[in-house]
């Protein structure tokens, strides 16, 4: 269960250490979305929403209870390379069945990137606010966090958030698929 500390096994002066070490502090919830240094340490709560373990995110994917949406963000094409360069673009493995919607995490969107989160979120739910829908990215990552907090903004009133993401997935031993982005998200 998040929040609850494990048992420590060494002697009682380095259990001190490792837990209040500031890689283990405790990073309170901001009122409004995070603006930059995107991966940090990530609260343990998301007001309006649930956090959800990997194990929680694993049986509401099997059962396919909720929408999931991934929202690591996708390094857009540069402008001006040079003549003959080739550009490959990067890969993403997600959750099975995810919807990729990238860059609309940042704390602040431009009004086109407003209105592909709002399109996209729209397409996955089939315009239903009150359908569960999972927001992840990777493990320590404020882009799945700031999506949640937007969606919520948006009406949608079954919002998960699950902060480990595709890390968290990956080290339980569950699949993960090649994805593409949906629609623009450039």
């Amino acid at each position: 269960m998040r929040g609850t500390l494990p048992k420590c096994l060494l002697p009682t002066a380095y259990c001190l250490l490792l837990l209040t070490s500031p890689a283990t502090a405790a990073v309170d919830e901001p009122q409004d979305y995070r603006l930059d240094h995107f991966r940090a340490e990530v609260p343990a709560t998301l007001k309006g929403a649930t956090v959800i373990t990997t194990a929680e995110a694993e049986r509401l994917w099997r059962g396919r209870e909720a929408v999931f949406i991934d929202v690591l963000p996708r390094p857009p094409k540069p402008a001006n390379l040079p003549s003959g360069t080739i550009w490959r673009e990067s890969e993403r493995e997600n959750i099975p069945g995810s919807i990729w919607l990238p860059n609309v995490g940042f704390g602040v969107l431009q009004p086109v990137m407003e209105s592909y989160f709002r399109q996209g979120l729209s397409e996955a739910t089939g315009g239903d606010s009150n359908r569960p829908i999972l927001f992840y990215c990777l493990e320590r990552c404020w882009m799945s966090w700031n999506a949640a907090k937007r969606a919520l903004a948006l009406g949608y009133r079954k919002v998960l958030w699950y902060p480990e993401g595709t890390d968290g997935w990956s080290r339980r031993g569950l699949p993960l698929e090649r994805r593409t982005p949906l629609g623009s998200g450039q």
